[in-house]
């Protein structure tokens, strides 16, 4: 039998050829669209040295982008962390099998993930002090919605994973005698999470950037700092729009680099300790031929 599938067909002279004219046409297109952009904002005097000198100066760094930069990776990571906890609890109360957790986690899920992430950070800072009689600070407004928003996604996502394997894992291990805590624990959970690793890594990419919609309470965040202080003090805004969006490309690629080695360090853990068993399996079976080795002293 040939290997090669029968669901592709390798393409002959005549498209091998296609395809390069249309990868140069495209590749001309791309250039000749990014000369456009560059020839109107050349026009526009926006690549003139005094808007991007501040950006050669400490100051500008020290008392704009840094520390917007800081609150921002501080929210991210504040909120990263309470939306995944969020993400697994009520991907576990969706899951349960009692009525009176699994119906009202799932109102919850539903409805956190309906409300736009804006306007659910508008209401906790300019809402909620109704109820507490007292000032939410715009910190933890923006975390709290980030973690409600993007840990709702998450709950749906490790459900999605868990509902995924199969379900003769689950009854093995209540064949042994394991609880359906240490099933989830043990079992489900970290399978789900490897398994569904790419959108976890992209919604938390998302969570990143969505830290940008702290402006609608004055967080001091990088986009805030960064863009919207500095050009009112430089009247820079393109430019300092481009540098934060080549930071924002930067975090975000490493985060998805990270997440890329953890995926590859999980895997080949797995595969050695699917390995192991196989190896003893081979050394402890019969030889061919239906005969076991003897002791010779025996």
């Amino acid at each position: 039998m040939s290997s090669s599938s029968v669901l592709y067909d390798h393409p002959g002279p005549r498209a091998r050829l296609r395809s390069h004219v249309l990868g140069v046409v495209f590749a001309v297109g791309l250039v000749a669209l990014l000369w456009w952009i560059y020839s109107k904002f050349d026009a526009a005097g926006q690549w003139e040295s005094s808007l991007w000198t501040p950006f050669t100066e400490a100051k500008t760094w020290t008392q704009f982008i840094l520390p917007g930069l800081q609150a921002t990776l501080e929210a991210a990571a504040v909120g990263m962390v309470l939306s995944l906890a969020f993400g697994l609890l009520f991907a576990v109360g969706r899951l349960s099998e009692h009525w009176w957790i699994s119906v009202p986690a799932g109102a919850i899920v539903e409805f956190f993930r309906a409300v736009p992430l804006l306007l659910m950070i508008f209401f906790i800072f300019y809402g909620v002090p109704f109820l507490i009689q007292g000032p939410v600070p715009a910190f933890w407004a923006v975390v709290i919605g980030l973690t409600l928003y993007n840990g709702s996604v998450l709950a749906e996502a490790f459900r999605a994973g868990i509902r995924s394997l199969p379900g003769g894992q689950s009854e093995a291990a209540y064949a042994i005698g394991m609880r359906k805590s240490q099933v989830m624990q043990l079992i489900l959970m970290p399978q789900a999470a490897r398994a569904m690793l790419p959108i976890i890594v992209s919604q938390l990419v998302v969570l990143l950037k969505d830290t940008a919609l702290g402006y609608i309470v004055a967080y001091p965040e990088l986009l805030q700092r960064g863009v919207n202080d500095l050009a009112a003090n430089y009247g820079n805004i393109l430019a300092a729009a481009m540098v934060v969006a080549v930071i924002y490309i930067v975090i975000n690629s490493l985060l998805t680099a990270l997440a890329g080695w953890l995926d590859r360090r999980t895997g080949t853990r797995g595969a050695r300790s699917a390995k192991r068993p196989r190896l003893a399996a081979t050394a402890g079976s019969a030889p061919e031929g239906g005969t076991t080795a003897t002791n010779p002293q025996g």
